[in-house]
């Protein structure tokens, strides 16, 4: 694919194909985390000392598709219907259920094609887990909450739901240590819930998730032509992320992305480490198209 020297007004565009502008994320009914800074823990209301970790329950951050059960319907995030098999969704009890559709660690394109589909495959279907993590309903501190989740309600029969196990790690280094095994075996990251948190809608400072690295949603406005190797494809994208800070991403793409880039206009997702001075993201690489922005 001939791609021009730049995409025409990257200026213009980062405005009129920018989505975040008309794009609202979300309905606030479920709980979500904030980031957790490694380097500056104690920015966290909850975490005065270093000793306080204690006070967290972690367990693996899953790669999956949010799923909330609301005791009928499995729907995603945003409140789409999720149109699973019956024979997913019969054994569910009534009770309300927050999770995660999952199939294994680096994943979640399977799990999207799968979950995302009007028309269930059965076949695509039977390698989906929903992999349990709270109780929406349930007005305890989260400690009870999952230990009702292992005791009290029948979910261990269901061959294709799992509860998300919950660990408490001694200190920082622990929780370090956990975070470099799990990237080594091409996981997502850890959650860390503390054991007092109730459920309430929307971002809570004691719910976390961390991470090696970070990720982000931006919107591609043009494009640089490729040399050498990569003559006559692309060599790297122009984006705007949501807080208008314009930068080009050069790396994470495969030989089929740069003939055929993804069209201005639209999302991508893409990890970073930090941000530099100026609020550029550090080392960004290509992860993929953002396809369904309310899942």
């Amino acid at each position: 694919m001939k791609l021009s020297k730049l995409s025409i007004a990257i200026a213009l565009t980062s405005t009129v194909f920018n989505p975040f502008y008309s794009y609202n994320a979300h309905s606030n009914t479920l709980m979500q985390a904030k980031h957790f800074d490694q380097a500056n823990f104690l920015d966290s209301p909850t975490l005065k000392t270093r000793e306080d970790i204690t006070d967290y329950l972690v367990s693996e951050k899953l790669d999956g598709i949010r799923a909330y059960w609301n005791g009928k319907t499995l729907l995603t995030r945003s409140g789409k219907t999720i149109h699973a098999p019956s024979w997913f969704t019969g054994p569910l009890p009534n009770t309300a259920l927050d999770g995660e559709l999952w199939v294994a660690r680096g994943k979640f394109q399977q799990v999207a094609q799968t979950v995302l589909d009007n028309k269930p495959n059965d076949d695509e279907w039977r390698s989906i887990k929903f992999m349990i993590f709270d109780l929406p309903s349930n007005s305890a501190p989260f400690e009870h909450r999952y230990q009702q989740l292992l005791n009290d309600i029948n979910l261990t029969q269901i061959a294709h739901v799992s509860i998300v196990q919950q660990k408490i790690v001694t200190d920082i280094t622990a929780l370090e240590m956990q975070l470099k095994l799990l990237d080594e075996s091409n996981g997502e990251g850890l959650m860390l819930h503390h054991r007092h948190n109730g459920y309430h809608p929307g971002r809570s400072d004691q719910l976390l998730k961390l991470k090696s690295y970070q990720d982000a949603e931006a919107t591609v406005i043009g494009y640089t032509e490729g040399n050498g190797k990569f003559d006559n494809k692309m060599g790297a994208l122009w984006v705007v992320t949501p807080d208008d800070i314009t930068f080009k991403i050069g790396s994470g793409f495969k030989d089929v992305d740069r003939e055929n880039p993804p069209a201005v206009g639209t999302t991508i997702l893409f990890r970073y480490n930090g941000v530099t001075n100026s609020g550029i993201p550090r080392f960004a690489r290509f992860i993929r198209i953002r396809n369904d922005l309310d899942i």
